[in-house]
């Protein structure tokens, strides 16, 4: 992630986690609740149990844990974890054999889902400090990713998606919610850093995500668009950014989309023979 960009992404969702408890349900908006990307995405049902400020600390445009089977005893690694809604859902499915690892670059934000952690007296969870770009995790280590509207914010996904691969398992899964572009954008929303910290600005397009991951060496990628924006969506997060958004959202009608993001590790070639494996 180049450093302007880190920064502004630092110092935004730091005063996103800063706001909870402070100003209401949202505080600042960056891919924040009430906005067309991250509104209606949990079940009541699923929160129940979840800490107030982490719900209200998500910026996220998807569910990441529900687009996978989860196992008891296994090993979650959430990129960019903020204040740990996600991690906390996916704690709860891998039991207290299993353990979820949240990654974020944020230090007030990784205080937050401390404290969340504490209020869910979840045992099975441990926060790190770090880029999801240099990944702090041995090789092989963990059986599923996932992320929620992060990844897009990097300016090398190439090393996020490399990383990703080297720290999962042979077999292990890539599951994540991102916002994706199909089609162009106008170059003046390409150039926002507030759109780019937002989670527009910085996406891939949905046939670039795909064709990143196969350069991984990741296999059974989907890329699955599911709320694709309008141009009333459109008009919220342009005016929140400055923009004259009667004047660009028919310009981005269709082409933002919050998506499902799927992929594979291979898993270890059997040996097929005598000296095969040599």
């Amino acid at each position: 992630m180049s450093s302007s960009v880190e920064h502004a992404v630092r110092e935004k969702y730091g005063e996103v986690a800063r706001s909870v408890g402070t100003k209401g349900c949202c505080g600042p908006v960056a891919c924040g609740c009430g906005d067309p990307i991250s509104s209606d995405l949990y079940q009541p049902a699923e929160l129940a149990g979840i800490p107030a400020d982490a719900v209200a600390a998500s910026r996220g445009c998807g569910n990441p844990s529900a687009l996978v089977d989860l196992e008891p005893g296994q090993i979650v690694l959430d990129l960019g974890s903020g204040g740990g809604i996600d991690v906390l859902l996916s704690a709860r499915r891998v039991g207290p054999t299993g353990k979820v690892y949240g990654l974020d670059l944020t230090p007030d934000m990784l205080a937050l889902a401390r404290e969340n952690q504490r209020k869910a007296g979840a045992t099975n969870v441990e926060f790190l400090e770090g880029t999801i770009e240099s990944i702090p995790l041995p090789d092989e280590s963990v059986d599923l990713i996932i992320s929620n509207c992060v990844i897009n914010l990097s300016t090398d996904k190439g090393a996020v998606l490399r990383e990703a691969f080297r720290v999962l398992k042979p077999g292990g899964r890539f599951a994540v919610s991102d916002v994706v572009i199909r089609g162009d954008l106008p170059e003046e929303i390409r150039r926002s850093m507030e759109l780019w910290v937002g989670c527009v600005a910085g996406a891939l397009h949905d046939r670039e995500y795909e064709a990143k991951l196969h350069e991984a060496g990741f296999v059974e990628v989907d890329v699955e668009p599911w709320r694709v924006y309008s141009v009333n969506d459109a008009r919220a997060f342009l005016a929140e950014s400055g923009f004259d958004a009667d004047a660009l959202a028919a310009r981005v009608q269709g082409r933002v989309a919050s998506a499902f993001i799927r992929a594979r590790k291979p898993a270890v070639a059997p040996c097929c023979g005598a000296g095969c494996c040599a």
